[in-house]
């Protein structure tokens, strides 16, 4: 006997045996039990979820040699003619090759003899958002004036493509893509009726890499057996699949928290020799963050496949602040969606990777030179370049600002006096309006990291008694979500000793008024001076005059005073 993939031959016969689907199944069981059937069904979702099967179950129900049921016998010659796939009444029309309107003509002209061996005659339509114009204007009025022995199952990926006048004659019903843990389950239930053996770890590599279909994953699964001879082992599917195994990413994550550059690369380094699909690691990133946060923000919640690695999450969960587990989730998924437009897709997985370092915090009044990435320092003067000749020996002064003197020593610190606020909690300046000075009070609360963006980018506008409303431009308030407004609340409370709680409103006069507004135009005006003082300099325009030399723009940077 020739071998049948496991996608056929575990194909469900029975309502009972689908997976994923329980609201559909609900719904199409009720109707067959009270005789309330609709004469045409829209299924739509993802390929792989149970779309033609439902159908096929459902026009065995219907025409089951034993009556009307949800629980057709699977035994009579009607029941055994579906599941072979050469039931008289039951036409299957795959619309992605059956299109024009002649095709659909020919269906119309069939569907008002009656059925030849069944109750009904049952049209099933695969892709039918693949029909022309023309063709769904032909099946328009067969579904407007049906005869009463015929029922439409329409299936569909892509409902959108759909005219609005068959969708409303349709009773709709939209399939779930399935969860990795339900996949994994019906594996696990195939394995122990074949009788091979697996490890819990390949099931749940396979499991991810279906994306949420049970067909994909029983394909994938065929494969995999035969890739492993047999049998199913972690490195086996991992090296067929181009994944990594989870202590792989833990790795990445323990040197991103270490802020350990040459460790990350290391670990970058390693990963890249397996061969791997880049994206797909990047989504595993994605997921261990995911579980991280779960830990921290949902004391006591242990996700499905955490039971082998719960120490190791549970260490970075402590070292991590929970914005910044934010912040690294959103590199990884902008970086998995970024990857096809990198010069190849390690280096595109490098650079998402040291974006999580540089944009890794330091720790509240760390000096620039704790970070563990240093400063770049900036050029004292402009780049002055002459493509003719070169300038003669002589001493050239330079076009910017003396070198400050040394800092003086640091002395002992004097006694704080008598009522004065502790130096944990310094008092924060407040306005005319007895409102605290926003920038003052960002410093003061420690503000950094993605906490400091969404506050240099928010500007104060008014206080009701412990509320402070802060306005911003309507592109930063997919800045104001939990959990940070809940952190920044918390900080800012203890940096004015008092409960506080933030209110964000949208509005597009905040553009000028915000911390990070007003150091830009700071910044530009600083710029400005800086360029103007390089092309006033006397040396810098008897060079341009006698050699030819220009001034190279993006080489000026204003000295910091």
């Amino acid at each position: 006997m020739s071998y049948q993939v496991l996608a056929r031959k575990w194909r469900p016969r029975k309502f009972a045996e689908l997976v994923g689907q329980e609201h559909v199944v609900r719904a199409l069981t009720n109707a067959l039990d009270t005789g309330r059937m609709h004469h045409a069904y829209l299924f739509t979702g993802t390929r792989g979820v149970g779309k033609t099967t439902i159908a096929r179950i459902f026009a065995k129900s219907l025409n089951c040699e034993r009556g009307e049921s949800a629980d057709p016998c699977g035994e009579c010659s009607v029941c055994t003619a579906v599941d072979a796939g050469r039931f008289v009444d039951l036409l299957e029309i795959d619309a992605a090759s059956n299109t024009g309107v002649d095709d659909v003509r020919e269906v119309i002209e069939n569907a008002q003899y009656a059925p030849s061996r069944g109750r009904f005659k049952v049209y099933l339509v695969d892709e039918v958002h693949m029909l022309s114009k023309p063709a769904f204007n032909a099946l328009l009025k067969t579904l407007e004036e049906p005869p009463p022995h015929v029922k439409f199952l329409l299936a569909t990926t892509d409902p959108q493509k759909l005219p609005v006048t068959v969708l409303s004659r349709c009773l709709k019903f939209n399939l779930k893509r399935l969860l990795p843990e339900q996949i994994s389950g019906q594996m696990r239930h195939i394995l122990g009726a074949e009788g091979i053996a697996f490890e819990d770890a390949a099931i749940a590599e396979l499991a991810r890499g279906a994306d949420g279909s049970l067909r994909d994953g029983l394909s994938l699964l065929d494969q995999a057996i035969a890739y492993g001879g047999g049998a199913l082992k972690a490195d086996d599917v991992r090296a067929m699949l181009g994944s990594v195994a989870r202590g792989q990413v833990l790795g990445l994550l323990q040197a991103l928290a270490a802020g350990q550059g040459e460790a990350l690369m290391l670990e970058c380094a390693r990963i890249a020799s397996y061969s791997p699909d880049f994206g797909g690691v990047l989504d595993d990133v994605a997921a261990v963050l995911h579980r991280i946060q779960l830990m921290q923000l949902v004391p006591g919640y242990q996700a499905e496949g955490d039971e082998g690695a719960g120490e190791e999450l549970a260490a970075l969960a402590q070292q991590f602040a929970p914005e910044d587990v934010q912040l690294y989730y959103q590199i990884a998924t902008t970086g998995r969606r970024d990857l096809p437009m990198a010069p190849d897709a390690r280096t595109g997985f490098e650079m998402a990777v040291l974006r999580m370092l540089a944009f890794r915090p330091g720790e509240v009044g760390d000096a620039p030179a704790a970070r563990s990435v240093p400063a770049r320092a900036m050029p004292a003067a402009a780049t002055v370049s002459s493509p003719v000749r070169p300038a003669p020996e002589r001493a050239t002064p330079s076009a910017a600002a003396a070198p400050r003197p040394p800092a003086p020593a640091p002395s002992a610190p004097a006694p704080a006096p008598a009522g004065a606020a502790p130096a944990s909690r310094r008092a924060v300046p407040t306005d005319a309006r007895g409102l605290p000075d926003w920038v003052a009070l960002i410093d003061q609360a420690g503000l950094r990291g993605p906490l400091g963006q969404l506050a240099q980018n928010a500007a104060l506008r008014d206080r009701d008694g412990q509320t402070l409303t802060l306005v911003l431009q309507e592109a930063h308030m997919h800045l104001a979500v939990e959990p940070m407004v809940g952190q920044m609340e918390e900080r800012v409370s203890d940096a004015l000793g008092e409960r506080i709680r933030l209110r964000f409103v949208s509005d597009a006069s905040a553009a000028n008024q915000t911390p990070a507004a007003r150091a830009a135009e700071a910044r530009d005006a600083a710029q400005a001076r800086a360029e103007q003082s390089i092309e006033e300099d006397p040396l810098v325009q008897a060079l341009k005059r006698d050699f030819g030399a220009r001034v190279v723009p993006q080489s000026i940077k204003p000295v910091s005073g």
